[in-house]
């Protein structure tokens, strides 16, 4: 099953909000300009803590936002989010599938063509290939591919091909253009969320 998935990818990383209000406020900005999938990330939390997070999301988004859990198939079907995202030290995209069923999106992170061309293999709904540009929120991020690494990508895979890594609005045209069907951003999207969000929707056309 093809899935359309949205030119802007925001994510909602914990670790760049001072407390969960920014995050529910930064969440409900996005949808307000026009954002209608996010992805809640929280590498440090305890599943409780998570679980309350996730649930206040849904609750503030309603049903107008697809909301993707990173990580935690577990908490991904305890809270009723419509998909999940997995890393390369995640779940397998198999076992994943077998948790959360056939009907939520899965998506998959790469790093290079070779997991690209396995994830591809998987059921995996779309695959994420990064870091494109250099990045500031991993701690040891993997090599950068570049907008050459997308353009190598698309002739790879016909699945949905999400860019991440370093992405701003400066930048986000040229890597759609390469053949990306949709950016995940994370740090250009803190400061002021909607009108950021705005700005990258005019941008990605």
């Amino acid at each position: 099953m093809a899935i359309d998935i949205p030119r802007l990818y925001p994510i909602l990383d914990t670790a760049y909000f001072p407390g969960a209000g920014d995050l529910f406020a930064a969440a409900v900005e996005l949808a307000a300009a026009g954002c209608t999938l996010l992805q809640y990330r929280n590498k440090s939390g305890n599943a409780r803590q998570m679980l309350d997070e996730a649930r206040e999301l849904r609750a503030r988004l309603g049903a107008s936002v697809k909301l993707i859990m990173n990580d935690r198939a577990d908490l991904c079907l305890a809270v009723a989010f419509d998909g999940l995202h997995v890393g390369q030290d995640d779940l397998s995209a198999e076992s994943a599938r077998r948790i959360i069923g056939p009907v939520r999106w899965l998506g998959v992170s790469t790093h290079n063509p070779q997991q690209l061309a396995e994830a591809d293999q998987t059921s995996a709904d779309y695959l994420a290939l990064g870091p494109v540009f250099a990045t500031s929120t991993k701690a040891n991020p993997d090599p950068i591919v570049g907008v050459e690494g997308i353009r190598r990508a698309r002739e790879l895979t016909r699945k949905p091909l999400v860019a991440i890594g370093g992405i701003t609005r400066a930048n986000a045209r040229s890597v759609i253009e390469a053949g990306a069907d949709a950016v995940a951003v994370i740090s250009d999207l803190l400061r002021d969320p909607r009108k950021s969000a705005e700005e990258f929707l005019r941008v990605l056309g």
